[in-house]
């Protein structure tokens, strides 16, 4: 089972920085899923500070292994108090789950999380923890066995209170509002990603508020438990050339989706296999060679230009429409990611004529890995051919 994760936000309106703060881990050797949504007292950068300042704490109190119920209490003990308000300076929702469906959750002050199954709402039991230092701050702690196909969202309070005091949502959208959003979502779209599906609530979240101006910086954390998406990546002539054929077959049946990306590599497979490349005109966009077609292949495009710039995406987060924003939504769609990566050296590379930033194959793999797995919480396995 995959923990497919993912938060979507959107500030306050009129402000320059989210007072909201998420952040996450996976941990591939332990089949492990952290996540921390946080929210600041009021808006802009003091919120971001102390929202920040509290996912950080506790995102670093699970990774070393400490047990969440615990590290929650540390930091429900130790965040200040608003002298004016009187309040807690950030409320704090955390999850700790493994993919043979183990789950512990925490929350202080955030409104309570869904967890919907067969498109039904459960209703988990919890322990209250209070705090032994501040009267009015408690923790409730789940532990719940989640099964595949089981969905999870936590919310900051923009979400379920924005538009209140509006005649239509006098308290506001309330959790039980969002509910019937997710649920009318899922019901249309069954197998929608943890990404799209926590894009989407916000989005309606913002067309409900007044004036569509948040009144209040509202993050969604979803989290969805399904079968992985596996993808395969063809990049780079192998070391041994006697050895192409058998690549070349291990790649076609492949039983996910496949993506060739270099010229070299597609000949290679197209000479070994006798399928054809053909190029696609109406691809080419902006200063990056455009795609071609091959029969059995998902996406077939050039390599290391491409590469690098799909780097450059990933890593920013800012794609223009051309084929490495293909390339990077082919490997965002996808859970488990797999680079065939051919060691042969192509001279090319060392072309003085290219741009200076261009590196070597291998290079950019390592890095597009690495960002891969931190920045997007996605398994990678990368073999070097």
């Amino acid at each position: 089972m995959f923990i497919d994760v993912a938060c979507s936000q959107k500030k306050k309106y009129n402000q320059n920085a989210y007072g909201d703060f998420y952040t996450s881990g996976r941990f591939p050797n332990l089949n492990r899923v952290v996540a921390v949504l946080s929210d600041g007292l009021g808006s802009g950068i003091k919120a971001n500070i102390l929202a920040c300042m509290t996912s950080t704490m506790l995102l670093k109190f699970l990774e070393s292994n400490s047990d969440i119920e615990n590290s929650c209490e540390i930091i429900m003990n130790s965040l200040p108090v608003c002298k004016v308000r009187g309040i807690s300076y950030s409320t704090f929702s955390a999850i700790d789950c493994y993919e043979n469906g183990k789950a512990k959750i925490v929350e202080e002050g955030n409104p309570d999380f869904i967890w919907i199954r067969n498109g039904e709402v459960l209703k988990p039991e919890y322990q209250i923890i209070e705090s032994k230092d501040f009267k009015n701050r408690k923790m409730k702690v789940y532990n719940i066995k989640l099964e595949k196909f089981d969905r999870i969202i936590f919310c900051s309070d923009g979400a379920t209170q924005v538009a209140m005091g509006t005649r239509a949502y006098p308290l506001g959208l309330e959790r039980s509002g969002l509910i019937k959003i997710i649920l009318n979502k899922l019901e249309q779209e069954p197998e929608i990603s943890s990404k799209d599906l926590s894009e989407y609530l916000v989005r309606q979240v913002e067309l409900i508020a007044l004036n569509r101006e948040l009144k209040d910086d509202t993050s969604i954390l979803s989290i969805y438990c399904r079968n992985p998406r596996e993808s395969l990546i063809f990049t780079g002539p192998p070391y041994h050339q006697e050895k192409d054929n058998y690549y070349a077959k291990t790649f076609i049946e492949f039983k996910g989706k496949k993506a060739i990306s270099g010229g070299t590599t597609a000949n290679i497979i197209s000479r070994e296999l006798n399928i054809p490349v053909i190029a696609d005109i109406s691809s080419t966009a902006g200063k990056l060679p455009g795609l071609s077609k091959m029969d059995g292949v998902d996406l077939v495009t050039e390599g290391i230009l491409t590469l690098t710039k799909t780097l450059e995406y990933l890593e920013s987060g800012k794609p223009e429409k051309n084929a490495a924003k293909i390339l990077m939504d082919f490997l965002l769609d996808s859970d488990c990611i797999n680079f065939l990566v051919g060691a042969q050296m192509n001279k090319a590379h060392y072309d003085p004529n290219l741009p200076i930033e261009i590196e070597i194959r291998k290079n950019i793999i390592k890095q597009m890995a690495k960002v891969l797995e931190e920045k997007y919480l996605k398994k990678v396995n990368v073999q070097f051919v």
